[in-house]
């Protein structure tokens, strides 16, 4: 069985006055770390206890940063690629032209499920990393 844990009563205070630009500095450095308020962050900067800090890894910024720009990258060429049979079903009163549709159409599916999964993984590993 548990202990419930006594409930600590803080009745002294303790006052600081900032000015602007010391209060966003505040702000600015509390979240960087794991406090969700001010008064438990300097309480545990001032009674010198450990403050966990937010960590970003440089190389899985650019590395994100270079996956966004595959996973744009795809969406033009699919974008481009369905105004390409578009135009194919446009012309298709010629026989030649209705079968490069017809291809085409069977290509674009192919290829829209491939993307489509890839897009999905991306956008999965993304969420991940974001979370680190």
């Amino acid at each position: 069985m548990m202990k419930k844990e006594k409930s600590v009563v803080r009745n002294k205070w303790v006052t600081v006055r900032l000015n602007d630009a010391e209060h966003q500095r505040l702000e600015q450095n509390r979240r960087r770390t794991t406090e969700k308020t001010n008064s438990n962050y300097l309480r545990k900067l001032a009674l010198q206890e450990p403050v966990t800090r937010y960590v970003r890894n440089q190389s899985i910024d650019e590395l994100t940063a270079a996956v966004i720009g595959v996973k744009n990258e795809i969406n033009f060429i699919g974008h481009n690629f369905n105004q390409v049979v578009h135009k194919l079903h446009t012309i298709d009163r010629i026989a030649e032209f209705r079968n490069w549709a017809l291809q085409y159409d069977l290509t674009r599916e192919h290829i829209q499920v491939k993307l489509v999964s890839l897009l999905l993984h991306i956008d999965q590993m993304l969420s991940q990393w974001s979370q680190k």
